[in-house]
């Protein structure tokens, strides 16, 4: 059955020249990309904060693929970690080089660097439509508390992670069967922890690496990962599950942890991993929902169960939404293939560059031994809409090179690539796919992007 909506006026809520939808890694970064081109640049975000899965699910290890030897990406990714280590919100992150970004409050940092950058925000407002005339993209419809409206937009950027404003425009894109994607996960955090008593079981008796990762999912690495300490966890949740203390049909219960507070607080706890969703279909982000959190529940009580320092341990919070990894990827100008992030691909269209870390998919690389790829601009345009450029996970990648390509720096990378490429096709007065390649790779050398 179906129900014919009436036709209604929408009123014009904005107009702007930028418009970026979505306001993750990949969002927050082309909006302050565009914004300080001076470039008059709006962002739209459902929830009351910026920052994506940082902030919304909690996870706070936005470069832990950082180590020495790294050759990393550079711009506005990297200002992330320095900003919130100015205001006090980073912690030595324990399986890197890097800093993780205390998630509540980088809220407070991403709200700063878009008013610094002139960017206007809009929050608690979902688009639902898209504006076109023939294959030109014009605006977009929200929704809000305050009704529907309409924002009209020389440029949009689709940062929504699965592709929404792409599916929307009519432009093709491809999408893994949803028992072929990559999990989702519920992550959560837990009070009344022992943070010494659990440090010094990790160093005298788990002793984890990377080469305990394996009941989930078969990796393959380089080897020299294998020994890499590893804030990991499994046998404990196949021993409870033996025993009794949780479910043996609890599936998909191992994991990671991140840092701890001074106050006994374990944040990111990275343990459940459910298979079989689809990220695009809300009754399945419903019912992953409702899975993960007693999921948690149940990794808790192995918790405490096996694990000194966390006898004591008690739920503090779940992530304010479901972690997701993978659902609709565009059919870009180019697609980036497997074997080009596997073996350092170079283009003449480099919009940015980043380390050779693949986590996913049957893979764990790090990025030790200064290896990098390429970004091509032609992954982040669709085909047959214009006005329209894409970044973030959603780009047009193959399933292993996604599986690069979709964490959070290389997400910011991609980024700042297309708020920047918007921007400057404004100035040079063509369409995004027409943009003068040269005279953009020094726009983005300017801002302090790393190409090559």
């Amino acid at each position: 059955m179906n129900i014919t909506e009436p036709q209604r006026e929408i009123p014009v809520i904005a107009e702007t020249d930028v418009l970026v939808v979505g306001g993750g890694p990949a969002g927050l970064c082309a909006a302050i990309a565009s914004g300080r081109l001076g470039t008059k640049t709006m962002i739209v975000e459902r929830y009351g904060c910026l920052g994506g899965m940082l902030t919304q699910a909690g996870v706070e290890s936005f470069a832990w693929y950082r180590h020495e030897g790294t050759i990393d990406c550079e711009g506005i990714g990297r200002e992330f970690e320095i900003r919130a280590s100015e205001l006090g919100f980073t912690r030595p992150e324990p399986q890197s080089t890097s800093q993780a970004i205390d998630t509540e409050g980088f809220k407070v940092v991403a709200d700063k660097m878009i008013k610094a950058a002139s960017v206007t925000p809009l929050y608690h407002s979902w688009v639902v439509d898209v504006l076109k005339e023939g294959d030109c993209l014009y605006g977009v419809i929200v929704e809000s508390k305050s009704g529907r409206g309409a924002i009209l937009a020389k440029r949009v950027v689709d940062c929504t992670g699965d592709a929404d404003i792409a599916s929307l425009s009519g432009a093709p894109f491809n999408q893994r069967d949803k028992d072929e994607l990559m999990g989702v996960t519920v992550m959560f955090h837990c009070a009344g922890v022992d943070v010494e008593r659990f440090n010094k079981f990790v160093d005298e008796e788990l002793k984890p690496t990377y080469a305990d990762w394996g009941k989930n999912w078969t990796i393959k690495t380089t080897g020299k990962e294998d020994n890499m300490f590893s804030p990991y966890m499994e046998d404990i949740f196949t021993k409870a599950q033996e025993e009794g203390v949780i479910p043996g049909d609890a599936s998909a219960i191992a994991g990671t942890w991140s840092t701890f507070s001074d106050a006994g607080e374990a944040h990111q706890l990275n343990m459940v991993y459910s298979f079989g969703y689809d990220c695009t279909n809300a009754w399945d982000l419903t019912k992953a929902e409702i899975e993960g959190r007693q999921q948690a529940l149940w990794a808790i009580d192995a918790l405490r169960h096996y694990i000194p320092g966390f006898e004591n341990a008690k739920l503090r919070n779940f992530g304010m939404t479901l972690g997701t990894r993978e659902s609709r990827l565009i059919d870009g100008e180019i697609h980036v293939d497997d074997q080009y992030v596997l073996e350092q691909g170079r283009c003449n269209d480099s919009v940015g560059i980043f380390p050779e870390f693949i986590d996913g998919s049957g893979y764990l690389i790090l990025p030790t031994t200064g290896r990098y790829f390429q970004i091509p601009l032609g992954c982040l345009l669709p085909k047959k809409v214009e006005n329209l450029i894409v970044a973030g996970r959603c780009i047009s990648a193959g399933v292993v090179a996604h599986t690069s390509m979709r964490n959070m720096m290389c997400c910011a990378v991609t980024g700042e690539a297309a708020g920047t490429a918007a921007s400057e096709s404004l100035t040079q007065n063509v369409n995004v796919r027409n943009v003068d390649i040269d005279k953009l790779q020094r726009t983005l050398q300017k801002q302090g992007v790393r190409i090559d």
